[in-house]
């Protein structure tokens, strides 16, 4: 049954610095602060309707919820609990910071009906940290990941790709630390550069360099392989589409269907590796996969056939599995 979240945005608040990429009114649309008033309203509204209600989360995103306020966020929690009961919903999922996470924190969030806990790790390197003005390190994230799980919480990740002063390799090396502390969700998030960010100037001046994009997301469909190799959830990958975002975004990798372009570029890896010999084959993967088989605007069917091998990409209600194919030669 298909996850569903009631997203509640808090834009840019409880941060306690500018990170360097950071403009989150732009990223959420969002103009100003809910307030528990505003939270009772929408999900007075969102609740009644929910299809799958026992498999829907509350989801305070957008900010660094531990950071904000102690009593709006208190506010925001209260406003959002009685929701959970009344309507069977799994708990309440919050994005923060991985420097703010103790014990009393924890205690508040388990007594509100918080499950889920996702933190912005974006690298492993300090340095990159460092140079993207995170104002925190790597080891915040290690031991804030390990107080989550010891208390029992759903711990996700999310990390960036591209930032100022990271290269492949070190993404590479983010997404191993962050398989070795075993989260249950992970997001990917390939840079966006945005108008009025410290990326923004930074690009714009030519101190900061981007790879093109269809490197970056070869990249990033190796993490999504590795990932789920290791048995993690990749939620998310790329930002939510909105005008706001392609409209603010000056450089960098926002495109609106960016997993299905990676999930395409791992289809067309494992078709190369089977698809030897010229001629036409019919490729039958799950009806839901389709789309990705083909590649995004049909590019693997372009792919093989400037290399003589024609293919035709057929649902098939037998198969499950995201990436199962099965092959067949015409």
């Amino acid at each position: 049954m298909k996850h569903s979240n009631i997203s509640i945005f808090i834009p840019h608040n409880g941060c306690p610095n500018q990170c360097s990429f950071c403009n989150q009114r732009t990223i959420s649309g969002a103009q100003k602060q809910p307030s528990a008033e505003d939270v009772t309203e929408l999900l007075k509204n969102a609740c009644p309707v929910l299809s799958t209600p026992k498999n829907t989360e509350i989801a305070f995103f957008g900010g660094s919820f531990t950071a904000i306020d102690r009593s709006y966020m208190i506010s925001l929690l209260e406003a959002a609990k009685p929701f959970l009961t009344e309507y069977g919903l799994i708990g309440i999922r919050i994005s923060t910071r991985p420097d703010k996470i103790d014990g009393e924190v924890l205690d508040i969030l388990e007594r509100y009906g918080v499950t889920s806990i996702e933190l912005g790790a974006q690298s492993m390197r300090d340095e990159v940290l460092a140079a993207n003005d995170r104002g925190h390190s790597a080891e915040d994230v290690k031991r804030a990941s390990r107080m989550i799980k010891e208390r029992g919480f759903e711990l996700g990740l999310q990390m960036m790709t591209g930032l100022y002063k990271s290269s492949p390799d070190d993404d590479r090396f983010t997404a191993e630390e962050i398989i070795a502390l075993a989260p249950e969700t992970v997001r990917i998030y390939p840079v966006v550069i945005l108008g009025g960010t410290k990326l923004a100037d930074l690009y714009q001046s030519g101190v900061y360099k981007t790879i093109p994009f269809e490197e970056e997301a070869e990249l990033c469909a190796e993490l999504l392989q590795k990932f789920e190799n290791a048995g993690i959830r990749v939620i998310r990958m790329g930002l939510h589409a909105s005008e706001s975002v392609g409209s603010e975004a000056v450089g960098g990798y926002y495109h609106p269907a960016f997993r299905e372009v990676c999930t395409g570029i791992l289809f067309r890896r494992a078709m190369e590796e089977r698809l030897t010999e010229k001629g036409s084959y019919e490729i039958y993967v799950a009806p839901r996969s389709v789309s990705a088989a083909n590649g995004h605007k049909k590019s693997n069917v372009l792919f093989f056939e400037n290399r003589g091998v024609k293919i035709k990409i057929r649902p098939d209600e037998s198969i499950s599995g995201d990436m199962e194919m099965r092959i067949a030669k015409r």
